[in-house]
């Protein structure tokens, strides 16, 4: 079989004009682009592709392993970023998604990563000229990087001096991490410190603005929003955001003619601080202060020799293991659900305080629509934090894109007959891997008030069999209930059947495609037909043109 390519591209900002000739051509030759929804509406104009595969913002693993897929399979694939695809971007998920499969360079597919433009590069050429000396990106989500990791490197970079341009900054439901950002950064600058928010550069809704540390949280500030944060030395000058990096030392910049020539700038007299490329000496008597039998006298030295006693002393700082020495352990975040049973909604206080010390201090707990808490913690040892919670009588479950199964209290029990059947299709379905989260909900009764019609695969439980119910959309203008494809199935028949619909949504839907959405597409489903159960309404516009 042919080998496939895997082209991992970076697009820049997104305009025509600023992405490069060898991107269009990557995406030109693939069969297959695959990208977030935004990302994939920006170059869509530019491929000729047989299949764009647009996903959501959380789905990089299953956009990855589905290029993997398609290019094992002999396909041309091409992974999109905006900006560079090599920060921030693809390219790493990428290269880990192979390297947990066996990959070498060598025997495995081809891998080409397509450098574009990151934010921080077309962010600045808007503002002027922000990041002309030493600056560092930080994002600001801590979805996958711990927020104790981002406060420790927001501090190093302000103590530093960097400029620092910010990434992610703020989203719909993460909005302290920005108000933290700038109380760490007015500990080392001033509220006078230039900043510059540049939203979505060289797009259609381009915005820019330009205002100070102490002012920036009083205008808008979202996902598409890139944060420059000025140095000690950054300045305003007619609209535009400048850093001088330090050339005034070297040239007279209010001088129409310069003093000193190129050849000259390097003289002892220009540059007295400069080692001689000679003899590696300092070019004027630097002292160095030695003590000797607590009397301290002063002696002429090298720089060399001061640059390898520092090295030195740095050495001997680190074996004693310097407490303001940078060293960030690398730790995973495991993130798991729990419940107390499918039908069974009550945690005891024992369970809640095992729950409480495996979280501990540095971590989550988050209770769900589904009558699940969600635990995120920094363990490298999942295995024994899901001993430690089922040995409580808890249920651990996987979260993500699995099937989630969920049903009514039965009335604290009462209707008991149909619990069997639930406890059943959690123990053989719950948890299974699904191209996008699935939701399977049961009633124990015909009243259906916990509203199971309102999930994507719904069951009620009535007259002793099933009535079984799919696709339904449960928000949006359009949300429209499941449409019922069986009635009075024997209960015997129930998880057979379950396990079909389960499967063929599983091996044939699109990663991130949602249940409702692939039936729609597909318009069956085993030997159900897909019906619209849209609701055709005009909705009136609001004053606000929203």
């Amino acid at each position: 079989m042919q080998k496939g390519k895997i082209f991992v591209v970076g697009f820049g900002p997104g305009d025509r004009e600023h992405i490069t000739k060898r991107a269009v051509d990557a995406l030109q030759q693939s069969d297959h682009i695959m990208g977030y929804k935004t990302y994939v509406e920006l170059i869509e104009h530019l491929v000729t592709a047989k299949t764009i595969v647009s996903t959501g913002m959380t789905e990089e693993v299953s956009r990855a392993q589905e290029a993997v897929k398609q290019a094992e399979a002999g396909h041309i694939v091409s992974v999109i970023s905006s900006g560079d695809s090599g920060v921030y971007g693809m390219a790493g998920l990428v290269y880990e998604v192979l390297i947990e499969k066996g990959w070498t360079e060598a025997t495995g597919i081809e891998v080409e990563v397509v450098p574009g433009i990151s934010a921080i590069n077309s962010c600045a050429s808007l503002l002027g000229a922000p990041v002309m000396h030493d600056s560092c990106t930080i994002s600001l989500s801590d979805h996958l990087t711990p927020w104790t990791v981002i406060e420790k490197r927001i501090e190093a970079a302000a103590m530093a001096d960097f400029v620092i341009a910010f990434y992610n900054p703020k989203s719909g439901r993460r909005t302290r991490q920005i108000v933290e950002a700038q109380r760490i950064l007015l500990k080392y600058r001033s509220p006078g410190t230039p900043v510059g928010l540049v939203k979505a550069a060289y797009r259609d809704t381009q915005d820019i603005i330009l205002t100070t540390l102490s002012e920036m949280l009083e205008h808008d500030i979202g996902m598409l929003t890139t944060v420059v944060v000025g140095n000690s030395s950054t300045f305003f000058y007619d609209n535009k955001i400048i850093t001088p990096r330090g050339y005034q030392r070297k040239y007279t910049l209010g001088e129409e003619k310069q003093i000193l020539k190129p050849h000259q700038r390097l003289k002892k007299e220009a540059e007295p601080w400069a080692l001689d490329q000679e003899t590696g000496e300092a070019k004027s008597g630097y002292e160095k202060i030695v003590a000797v039998e607590n009397k301290v006298s002063k002696a002429d030295v090298s720089s060399l020799e001061l640059a390898n006693e520092a090295l030195s002393l740095v050495q001997q700082e680190h074996k004693e293991a310097n407490p303001f020495l940078v060293q960030q352990q690398q730790e995973s975040i495991f993130e798991f659900a729990v419940s107390p049973g499918v039908a069974n909604k009550m945690i005891t206080p024992q369970q809640m305080i095992t729950l409480a010390e495996v979280v501990g201090e540095r971590g989550t707990m988050e209770y769900t629509p589904d009558h699940r808490l969600v635990i995120k913690v920094p363990s490298n040892n999942p295995q024994q934090l899901v001993a430690i919670v089922e040995q409580t009588g808890l249920i651990v479950q996987p979260v993500g894109d699995v099937v989630i199964v969920k049903a009514c209290d039965f009335c604290y029990g009462e209707k008991a007959e149909s619990i069997p059947y639930a406890e059943k299709i959690m123990e053989t379905l719950g948890g299974i891997k699904m191209p996008k989260e699935l939701h399977v909900g049961i009633n124990g009764c015909g009243m259906a008030c916990y509203r199971a019609v309102f999930d994507d695969i719904g069951i009620v439980y009535r007259k002793k069999k099933f009535d079984l119910f799919i696709g339904s959309k449960p928000v949006g203008r359009t949300a429209h209930a499941a449409q019922p494809v069986v009635e009075g199935l024997a209960p015997e028949q129930l998880i057979p059947l379950l396990t079909d619909i389960i499967a063929d949504y599983q091996e044939n839907a699109h990663p991130n495609e949602r249940f409702f959405k692939y039936f729609k597409r597909v318009k069956k489903i085993l030997n159900f037909e897909h019906v619209d159960m849209t609701c055709k309404i005009k909705v009136e516009e609001a004053p606000c043109g929203d």
